[in-house]
């Protein structure tokens, strides 16, 4: 039986973490068993003419920055998807999209089918807390032909926790077509940094809260291993971010297809590589 508002406000507002932690695991189990699912990226910046480099490990290229305009974010995606040899490419938050359209009296969605027809596969992030038209600007992505990577958090908003995630469920009954929730803010207020508690509860309840959003991931090169790994036990299931680079300079144990693999596994999950369209890669 699903949680009432009042069961999750109750639970946003206790401190018994390993209580919230082992619910949102079983919520988790529910839904992906002990699967756990990861993807190496390959950033690239949005400049035209920047370098791109592809490893062959990678299951995404990430298009990062914002773009001076639509013909340099075309001219753009066209270099990097030449380069990209098939693997899925992404780029660029939804929230700056939104504003570019603006500044060149276009709609968002003849901005969005312009970049498709220069290649782009997925946007790469939808910052709820930024975008103008949340429900519009993500159904513009699907009537493009787009898929979007992940809704992210830009910088925790000043509502309660129960507010906002209520309101990202609530997003999702509109638009059913987002994949994975990350919960934790891209963006650390240094004034109010949050702590390690804060982060691993907010994992918690995002999957307690979220139901209708599949996956709850958490970005490995922005948290970092240790974090990651704790989430995994408390709710989430997919792992943003992990290195595309095969460098085993520092030993085989430390190159980033193991450290993942070796992570997941010491949670007691089952580490499995994805692509950018979330289908298994098999190697």
């Amino acid at each position: 039986m699903p949680a009432t508002q009042t069961d999750l406000a109750s639970l946003a507002s206790s401190h018994d973490i390993v209580t919230i932690g082992m619910m949102a695991d079983e919520a988790r189990r529910r839904r992906h068993g002990a699967v756990t699912t990861f993807v190496r990226v390959a950033e690239v910046a949005a400049e035209p003419g920047a370098p791109v480099v592809v490893p062959p490990a990678a299951g995404e290229v990430r298009i990062a920055g914002v773009p001076a305009d639509s013909s340099a974010a075309a001219a753009r995606i066209k270099e990097v998807v030449a380069a990209s040899h098939s693997v899925p490419v992404s780029g660029f938050s939804l929230a700056d999209l939104e504003q570019l359209a603006g500044r060149e009296r276009v709609t968002l969605r003849a901005l969005l089918e312009q970049l498709r027809a220069a290649g782009l596969e997925l946007v790469a992030e939808a910052p709820f807390d930024q975008l103008r038209d949340r429900r519009r600007s993500i159904e513009e992505v699907n009537i493009a032909g787009l898929g979007l990577a992940r809704l992210t958090i830009h910088q925790l908003p000043s509502s309660e926790v129960p507010e906002l995630m209520h309101d990202v469920s609530m997003l999702q009954q509109d638009v059913g077509v987002i994949r994975t929730f990350a919960p934790l803010p891209r963006r650390v207020n240094a004034a109010v940094p949050t702590t390690g508690y804060d982060d691993v509860k907010r994992v918690a309840l995002a999957r307690l809260f979220v139901e209708n959003i599949p996956s709850i991931q958490v970005d490995w090169a922005l948290y970092g291993p240790k974090l990651a790994q704790v989430a995994l036990t408390v709710g989430a299931n997919d792992v943003d971010g992990v290195s595309a680079a095969d460098d085993a300079g520092t030993g085989p144990r430390r190159a980033p297809l193991e450290e993942i693999r070796r992570n997941i596994q010491a949670a007691g999950l089952e580490p499995v590589e994805r692509d950018g369209r979330f289908d298994r890669r098999v190697r």
